[in-house]
């Protein structure tokens, strides 16, 4: 193992700014879940994606969990999710009994197919609760094709943009686009509250009963009344805090990470047999991780052998998320694949790779990732 520094995948980027808002916090005394930090941090975060109102939760999960209650989502029914994610975009369908249909992705955006969506929909004898659509890694799905499908077809949109704050499409921000939208705040994602989440969406009344779920369902009585289930979902005072914080330099850890990708583009965009991420017209990016395809006859190797190879220079590199329609919980699901002879989601698993990416990652530090991607590339 290599004696250098370690250099993580995406490590937490404090603006250090958080101490003030916790000291607040603590001199208040609002310490428990919920507090002024709680309701500025939800405020903000609508504000500035756009919508009208803002849950702040306990992770990304959860927030796609009462998404999913809000849309009374039951045993029995059917949801649609993107396949090439992280399994949390789809644990919530099986917390509620439903069932999970897969959808694979396009290559233009690596996100949901329209083409693969529109077949599944034709074909749903009864139709699904809810659409699932994540905008992986940063870029947005082709919102405007995709909602106009589920439009048609009379089905709610669940915008999953845990790893998309801050992106774009067409001139609007990623998460204003479904029914609801859901941001993460894990300690790698682009902002941080070391966990938690949020549930955004216009509809405010919908907002005020998730609120009431994530509360454990309290009824509004003096003695403690429950009429449904509920969740103990919701967000500390103090993280929110550290959310307030992070959240006035969003912008600015958009640039870092896109100035990250600028640098890895310009040390192997000429490479024969490597191939980036795209980013479609009309979408900003926010290249909250740099992935990128290798074609292992071109460059001679393969994603899993520069992933071990970098570890031994205590460089941290990850594959491209395993396709839930792979993932032994899920055997035996639907999938609809992007064409009847192309899987694209498996062509990404298998040949695709995440480069450290953090916006705190110094220019030394990626320096000596590319400097030894090329040793590999010239060996």
């Amino acid at each position: 193992m290599s004696q250098h520094p370690r250099i993580f995948l995406s490590s937490p980027h404090m603006s250090g700014k958080e101490q003030q808002y916790i000291h607040d916090a603590f001199e208040t005394n609002w310490i428990a879940p919920l507090g002024p930090n709680v309701d500025s941090f939800e405020q903000e975060l609508a504000a500035y994606t756009g919508v009208r109102d803002a849950a702040a939760v306990s992770s990304g999960t959860a927030a796609i969990h009462l998404a999913l209650r809000l849309l009374d989502v039951r045993a029995g029914d059917t949801v649609f999710c993107s396949s090439l994610t992280f399994i949390a975009s789809a644990n919530p369908i099986l917390y509620q009994g439903a069932e999970p249909v897969f959808i694979d992705s396009e290559p233009e955006t690596w996100n949901m197919s329209p083409y693969a969506l529109e077949r599944a929909l034709s074909e749903a004898e009864v139709m699904p609760k809810a659409v699932i659509v994540v905008n992986l890694y940063g870029q947005s799905a082709k919102m405007d094709e995709i909602v106009a499908i589920c439009d048609r077809y009379g089905v709610p949109v669940v915008e999953d943009a845990a790893e998309s704050l801050g992106a774009e499409y067409k001139g609007k921000k990623s998460g204003s686009f479904g029914k609801f939208a859901v941001f993460s705040f894990n300690g790698n994602k682009i902002i941080t509250t070391s966990g938690g989440g949020m549930l955004v969406s216009n509809d405010e009344e919908a907002l005020r009963k998730a609120r009431f779920l994530a509360t454990q369902a309290r009824d509004p009585a003096q003695h403690y009344q429950h009429s449904e289930l509920g969740h103990n979902y919701r967000m500390s005072n103090i993280l929110a805090g550290v959310g307030l914080a992070q959240l006035e330099v969003l912008d600015e850890r958009v640039a870092a990470r896109r100035a990250v990708f600028d640098r890895y583009v310009e040390a192997f965009g000429h490479v024969d047999g490597i191939d980036f991420m795209p980013e479609i017209d009309g979408t900003l990016h926010n290249r909250w991780l740099t992935t990128l395809t290798l074609d292992r006859e071109k460059v001679g190797f393969t994603p899993l052998e520069l992933i071990d190879r970098l570890a031994e220079e205590n460089i941290e590199a990850r594959p491209v998320w395993k396709p839930l329609h792979l993932q032994p919980l899920f055997e035996g699901a639907k999938y609809y694949a992007h064409t009847d002879n192309r899987s694209v989601s498996n062509e990404l698993f298998e040949n695709g790779i995440c480069l450290p990416s953090g916006s705190n990652m110094t220019i030394e530090q990626q320096d000596r990732v590319i400097h030894f991607i090329n040793g590999m590339l010239k060996e």
